[in-house]
């Protein structure tokens, strides 16, 4: 039983709030011991590891001298390091002066540029590696399909299905199957199955092979809702099936795809079949960019569920590497769509309703949440690489504009003036509070 998918039963909003501070919390803890640990190696001390603002709810003392403590308001977090005049930093110039030479090394201010800046870059790299290695633990554990493809699960389903769990596939509909590592061979294979409601899938059972009648492969199943997405606001769950579309029966995702594609955004008629009973929801798609492999933006209207087959296909172990090699491409497939649809929104070509706030991301923590643990950490692992991406933006205040400093300072061999520096933060702090109220208004105005 997934008790993180029966919390949400006793209250929508308290549950999705608890789920955007956990979220938030374990992603925050990840970048700033990233600071604070770097900063140890290097030599720095830190007086405060604080997670929240406000005021100190607990706190100890370590025999480093550091105080961890958590606050009252628990939407970030901070290291001050020694020498430090607050918590965002900046130089404690009356401390400091009466600081030995051996003692303001051991500062933030006072130690080498090589130093300030890794202890800096720390932060994103550990949000980075956090999510790297959620996706290396979920690739281990769902592992490799097995070779040959044979069945691992059955989905529930509401037409005839004939197969059973540990069937070895041959053919379908009389057509071999090809190699499942052979990704372009497998999905043309794929497409080129007649649409029709039931199969004849050859499989290998109890060391003899025969033919059995199946569902077709991919029904209008969803295996996952996106949140706030417009399926997710019309009350689907991941499992169910749709069977008919303004009263038409369908049997095929790709006819559900064509019937919101086609529906120019018009209110649709679903019949949804749910643990074995009936019920009619009622959808209306939404408008989408979508990015394409050339990296530009397509718009076109989806209702927000991802598909699958009527089955799991059998898994074998995945080994570390393979693992954590797709756990990078993963992370930095995230990293790409992120920076293209910045682009894309800053140039006009998709609309700025893509970028979301802090309402925005709370309503999705809760919704991940709700579909299960599996789901929630997988949130977590694309939320921490969205953070140590925003943080290493060359903007004063955040960690890519000390670095910006920090190459000024090793370019010139002097680090900024203090006046500039005041004045710097000053503007970075308003672009990022008019760039946090802009994300707002998206979340409260944006359909």
């Amino acid at each position: 039983m997934d008790i993180a998918a029966l919390l949400p039963q006793f209250g929508g909003v308290i549950w999705t709030i608890l789920a955007f501070l956990i979220a938030l919390s374990v992603i925050v803890a990840i970048h700033e011991y990233g600071h604070y640990i770097v900063g140890r190696w290097s030599g720095i001390d830190a007086d405060v590891f604080s997670l929240g603002f406000g005021p100190v709810l607990f706190s100890r003392v370590d025999k480093r001298g550091t105080k961890w403590q958590f606050a009252l308001l628990p939407l970030g977090g901070y290291v001050k390091f020694k020498g430090d005049s607050n918590a965002s930093g900046g130089k404690d110039d009356e401390a400091m002066a009466a600081l030995s030479d051996a003692e303001r090394r051991r500062t933030m201010n006072g130690a080498p540029l090589w130093a300030r800046a890794a202890t800096v870059a720390a932060g994103p790299v550990f949000n980075f590696a956090l999510s790297i290695l959620i996706f290396t633990g979920v690739f281990m554990l769902r592992g490799e399909v097995s070779d040959p493809v044979a069945v691992g699960e059955l989905r529930a389903v509401p037409s005839q299905n004939e197969l059973q769990v540990g069937d070895e596939l041959v053919a379908i509909n009389g057509v071999p199957l090809p190699d499942f590592e052979e990704p372009d061979a497998f999905d043309t294979f794929l497409r080129e199955l007649p649409v029709a409601e039931h199969l004849d899938y050859t499989v290998i059972r109890d060391d003899g092979q025969q033919v059995v009648e199946g569902p077709y492969v991919f029904p209008p199943v969803a295996t996952q809702i996106i949140p706030r997405s417009a399926a997710d606001d019309a009350g689907f769950r991941p499992g169910d099936i749709v069977t008919a579309i303004n009263g038409e029966d369908v049997f095929a995702f790709d006819q559900l795809r064509e019937a919101v594609e086609g529906s120019n955004g018009n209110t649709l008629g679903l019949t949804v079949w749910r643990d074995g009973d009936y019920r009619d929801l009622e959808l209306t798609p939404r408008r989408t960019d979508e990015p394409q492999s050339d990296g530009s933006f397509k718009t076109v209207y989806r209702m927000g569920i991802v598909g699958g087959m009527f089955f799991e296909p059998a898994t074998e172990f995945a080994g570390p590497f393979s693992a954590f090699s797709a756990g990078i491409q993963q992370t930095g497939r995230i990293i790409e769509g992120s920076l293209s649809g910045l682009y894309h929104m800053v140039t006009g070509a998709i609309s700025t309703c893509n970028l979301s706030g802090p309402i925005g991301i709370a309503e999705t923590s809760g919704s991940m949440a709700s579909q299960g643990t599996a789901s929630f950490i997988w949130f977590i692992a694309v939320l921490s690489t969205a953070v140590g991406l925003l943080n290493l933006f060359p903007i004063p205040v955040l960690d890519g504009g000390h670095l910006v400093f920090h190459a000024y300072e090793a370019v010139t061999g002097k680090p900024p003036s203090d006046v500039a520096l005041r004045r710097l933060m000053a503007v970075g702090l308003t672009m990022l509070l008019s760039l946090m109220l802009f994300a707002v208004s998206n979340d409260l105005f944006c359909p």
